[in-house]
């Protein structure tokens, strides 16, 4: 039986460059938050590669997170 409650697509996502990527132009993350119940994440330098959809709420608490310097970056 499948769980489509994590199943989602990231057409129509609208993505930008998150404030908290590096100054290079190689260490770019791009986020799309305009989508109900997910934030879009991908590769700047690899736009067509691989994305990820993640929860609102957990990305919400990892950029908290990291922000508290909870995590080595």
């Amino acid at each position: 039986m499948s769980d489509n409650r994590f199943c989602t697509t990231l057409d129509g996502a609208d993505w930008r460059v998150s404030s908290r990527s590096g100054s290079g132009a190689d260490t770019c993350v791009e986020v799309a938050t305009n989508l109900p119940g997910v934030v879009g994440v991908r590769d700047s330098v690899d736009a067509d590669g691989p994305r990820l959809a993640v929860a609102s709420a957990a990305w919400r608490s990892l950029t908290t997170q990291i922000k508290a310097g909870a995590h080595a970056l």
